[in-house]
């Protein structure tokens, strides 16, 4: 059976608290960065995930290794510690960060080209009505 583990690391990055979401399935990391802007409750951030969970948009999967295994309580909880104490997000999340970016900028290329021809198009061709119009003796 598919095993699917998540994570949501929040932290304060000048002048917004940040969201980073981490969802690792079938051995690939994909992450999601939300901007909350003033400080987050505890009870914010479980409204949050219950209500915009569906929503966010991951960015591509990254392969990464999954280490799971029977874990002894007290060593979670100083890991735990040991997190909350070491703000920021890991490289590998960084590094969906970055492609997750990349990939959303050429996106927005394409769609900007596409309505810059279009516009160039229309332009022409109302140039072209113009011409015409002038030849008929209007």
């Amino acid at each position: 059976m598919d095993k699917v583990s998540g994570r949501l690391t929040v932290f304060f990055e000048e002048p917004f608290w940040i969201g980073v979401f981490e969802r690792i399935s079938e051995g690939k990391l994909s992450v999601c960065k939300v901007t909350f802007g003033a400080e987050p409750k505890d009870y914010e951030i479980y409204d949050f995930v219950l209500k915009n969970y569906y929503r966010l948009k991951f960015g591509p999967a990254v392969a990464t290794d999954v280490k799971e295994a029977g874990r002894n309580p007290k060593r979670v909880q100083r890991e735990v510690r040991k997190q909350v104490q070491n703000t920021g997000i890991g490289t590998k999340s960084q590094q969906a960060l970055k492609l997750q970016q990349e990939q959303f900028k050429t996106e927005r290329k394409t769609v900007s080209r596409e309505q810059r021809e279009a516009e160039k198009q229309r332009q022409f061709e109302l140039k072209q009505q113009k011409r015409k119009e002038k030849h008929r003796g209007r």
